[in-house]
């Protein structure tokens, strides 16, 4: 059924490329802001190629990074209701400098609005101190089955997989953090 309607990629069977490019959430506090950090090293695959002689993560890479983070601020908003949480548009995205191999870029998104169907952010990506990356972002959130309902079940199952990825990314303890200094202040 998934190969169908083009749904196998989607759902991440072995031939999808996958980036994940988040290691780790480091600061939840839904529905305004997070931070999250990707670690890079010589490991990266597209390292080899860009640039061979002067490797650095790639700056359409560091545009997803935010995107990732800002669509996790939005699931934890919204408690996962949408399975599917995609860029829609990006603007004045400004790149000040490079991400070698050895650093982390820390992602901070701070939520302008986040509504049913839609939500805007300011993102941007420091290392070392230094801002790297900046952005404006907005994303369309969505479930497969309002266009389709038979695909309410691949919802659930993608939702399902987000939720353990969550979990692995430290999700759920950058929440308690923030829950905890929240009911002690």
């Amino acid at each position: 059924m998934y190969e169908e309607n083009g749904l196998a990629e989607l759902l991440g069977n072995d031939r999808a490329v996958k980036f994940i490019l988040l290691d780790q959430i480091v600061s939840l506090e839904p529905p305004t802001r997070i931070v999250a950090r990707k670690s890079l090293t010589l490991a990266e695959e597209y390292l080899a190629d860009h640039f061979p002689t002067f490797p650095v993560m790639p700056g359409v890479l560091m545009l997803e990074a935010m995107v990732q983070s800002a669509a996790w601020l939005v699931r934890a908003s919204q408690d996962f209701s949408h399975s599917m949480i995609v860029l829609e548009e990006a603007k004045n995205i400004n790149y000040k400098s490079f991400v070698s191999p050895g650093r982390s870029l820390e992602v901070t998104s701070e939520a302008i609005r986040i509504e049913e169907a839609t939500s805007e952010f300011k993102a941007f990506g420091r290392s070392d101190d230094e801002e790297i990356v900046k952005a404006r972002l907005r994303l369309r959130h969505y479930n497969l089955a309002d266009a389709n309902p038979e695909l309410a079940d691949t919802d659930e199952k993608v939702t399902s997989d987000l939720r353990k990825k969550f979990e692995l990314l430290g999700g759920p303890s950058a929440l308690k953090m923030a829950t905890a200094m929240t009911s002690s202040s």
